[in-house]
């Protein structure tokens, strides 16, 4: 014993730097340090329209699954390490209860030492126990959830991806309903403006009595056309009679003929080019009704088009997660590793013990001459 006090204290700039450090980072690792479960599980953001990229993402594109970006992976990392997460394991599994046990040591529990308690610091701690890695070379996210116990890791990753899915979720429903909720709308005020003309025609069909006045125009044209040959062959009938017989009782009759002949086709005429009821003046509002008409229904079919792309494209745009690895229930600690956190501290206190060596022998080389 009294040796070895005679050597420490010989060697007491060695037993600062390297040994005792080295004795306390044993100590903390093999007795007091608390193990460190890690649950993983991995998962990939996809769209039906995206291409994927390579390794994994190249593998997924040729079962017919494509990679919805960056961004969307990234929306959903920014989301478990949010707030709101935070918030929802803490109602749900009691994140704060579970990491302030007296079975983690002081320095690993969450405020251990009593100075800061409020939501803040335990989300900067959530932060530094939950890590999400998003693959450049491939969709794949990774999700590492760190935990004292290995059901607690397990549970609280798998909580974390069903609040991922449901954020995805969320997101394909407001994209839709903004998508699909304006074509909607305007396929309603189409619908509204083409009813309203189709009535709006109707109206005018039982106000007037009219059916089409055009197609009414031509049959009314047609039959006063009739009358007309009719009045031309009586004239021609009348002439030739009294020519070769003037005193012909006929006469009488085929003037009467020609006369209400000349009548009818008069009073037909005006059905069609004479006065407010004519079909003439029918025909200009008709038109125009039938035009507004004609163009509430373009605008009616053009609104289901949009409607029908708008959904299309809702459909395109549509985000999935997709599970790849199933959270894990660890069934050994992998943090901390004690024996490589001892080693580190030993060889830093060898090149401190070097650096401050070299400076003392120095100093002693000043003083010595």
């Amino acid at each position: 014993m009294a040796l070895t006090y005679n050597w420490f204290k010989r060697h007491r700039l060695f037993t600062a730097t390297v040994v005792i450090p080295t004795l306390i980072a044993s100590f903390y690792y093999g007795v007091i340090a608390s193990d460190v479960y890690i649950s993983e599980s991995q998962f990939v953001v996809r769209a039906p329209d995206k291409p994927s990229m390579s390794g994994i993402g190249a593998m997924l594109q040729s079962a017919g699954v494509s990679s919805s970006g960056d961004s969307d992976a990234n929306t959903v990392k920014d989301f478990i390490l949010s707030r709101d997460a935070l918030y929802s394991l803490d109602r749900t599994l009691h994140y704060r209860q579970k990491y302030t046990s007296d079975t983690i040591d002081h320095f690993n529990r969450f405020n251990g030492f009593g100075i800061n308690d409020s939501f803040e610091w335990l989300f900067k701690y959530y932060q530094e126990h939950t890590m999400v890695t998003v693959d450049t070379a491939s969709p794949v996210v990774t999700l590492d959830v760190q935990a004292f116990n290995a059901k607690d890791a397990k549970a609280m990753n798998e909580h974390l991806l069903l609040l991922s899915e449901q954020l995805v979720n969320r997101l394909n429903e407001r994209s839709r309903k903004d998508m699909i909720g304006f074509a909607e709308n305007e396929v309603a005020r189409a619908m509204i403006r083409a009813k309203a003309a189709s009535l709006a025609v109707s109206n005018y069909r039982e106000k007037k009595s009219v059916f089409d006045p055009e197609k009414q125009s031509a049959l009314q044209l047609e039959l006063v056309s009739k009358m007309q040959s009719e009045l031309i062959a009586t004239k021609a009938q009348l002439a030739q009679l009294m020519s070769l017989s003037p005193e012909n009782p006929q006469i009488a009759l085929l003037q009467n003929k020609i006369t209400n002949l000349t009548s009818q086709i008069a009073a037909e005429s005006s059905k069609v080019t004479e006065g407010d009821v004519s079909f003439a003046h029918k025909t200009s509002e008709y038109e125009r009704l039938m035009l507004e008409r004609d163009f509430a229904g373009k605008q009616l079919a053009i609104a289901f088009a949009s409607l029908e792309q708008a959904r299309n494209e809702a459909l395109r745009k549509h985000v999935y997660l997709e599970r790849i690895s199933q959270p894990n229930e660890p069934d050994y600690p992998l943090e901390p590793r004690k024996i490589r956190s001892i080693a580190a501290i030993f060889m830093l206190g060898l090149m401190l013990w070097g650096i401050l060596s070299i400076l003392n022998a120095g100093v002693r080389e000043h003083y010595d001459r």
